[in-house]
C-alpha cells in the first residue's frame, strides 16, 4: 500500500450504494467480493480489510497480556462488598 494520498470522488447510489473508485480500491487491495468492515470514527466512515481490524484490535489489547482481567474485576468487587460490609 502506497503512503501517498489519493483522492476520488465517490457517489452514493439509489439504494445507499458506495463505490469504490478503482485507484482506492488497488491502493488498498480490496478485492471483489471480499468482506470488509465498516465504522463510524469521529463523524467519518472508516472502511477496512478484517485483518486490519485485528491488527489493531491485538496492538490495543497487547498491554494486558500477562494479567487476567476477570481475577482483576473479581478482586475489585471483593474489595467494594468489604468495604460496603464494613461501613
Amino acid at each position: 500500500m502506497s503512503d501517498s494520498t489519493i483522492h476520488a470522488d465517490v457517489r452514493l447510489g439509489a439504494q445507499g450504494r458506495l463505490v469504490v473508485p478503482a485507484s482506492i480500491r488497488k491502493a488498498l487491495g480490496f478485492r471483489p467480493g471480499e468482506t470488509l468492515v465498516a465504522r463510524i470514527e469521529n463523524g467519518h466512515l472508516v472502511i477496512e480489510k478484517p485483518e486490519a481490524v485485528e491488527r489493531r484490535l491485538h496492538a490495543h489489547f497487547r498491554k494486558f497480556e500477562g494479567r487476567s482481567l476477570a481475577e482483576e474485576l473479581i478482586a475489585e468487587r471483593r474489595e467494594e462488598a468489604r468495604r460496603e460490609g464494613s461501613g
